[in-house]
């Protein structure tokens, strides 16, 4: 009755996009667990890059290029990588804690990392461009 859930699938297709969002959970060792994280770091970076150069793209359009420019794309690469990291180590934990009891968290793990870290360097910076936009129109609004 209380047998482990031995695997699952995602949604069908074919598709790139589907098989790197719904891969196959690695092999339930520490190894081949962080074997399968290095993997899709590649493509993780690919994504987050490509949201990160629009974001920049969008800001450079609207502001200009800020004098910290540089330290903030390589800030925002480092960080993306160590969160990612944490990713590997979090299953690591949850599979050395619970082993099969659990489904394999590997791949929502990445999914959600991959949404998170594009919101973070393309929706928020966004978000706040477009604040000061309607701000600094509004200043010339009521300044004149």
């Amino acid at each position: 009755m209380n047998e482990p859930i031995e695997s699952f699938e995602g949604p069908s297709g074919d598709s790139a996009l589907v098989r790197m969002l719904y891969p196959a959970p690695a092999e339930r060792r520490p190894g081949a667990i962080l074997r399968w994280w290095e993997k899709r770091r590649l493509p993780y970076n690919l994504i987050v890059g490509a949201s990160g150069l629009a974001a920049a793209t969008l800001h450079t359009v609207v502001h200009g290029v800020p004098p910290d420019f540089f330290t903030g794309v390589v800030a925002v690469g480092v960080f993306a990588n160590v969160a990612y990291t944490l990713g590997s180590i979090v299953e690591v934990a949850v599979h050395t804690l619970w082993g099969r009891k659990i489904l394999p968290i590997g791949p929502v793990l990445f999914r959600q990392g991959v949404l998170f870290s594009v919101g973070l360097t393309f929706v928020l910076p966004t978000i706040v461009i477009a604040v000061g936009a309607v701000a600094k129109i509004l200043g010339w609004v009521f300044a004149g």
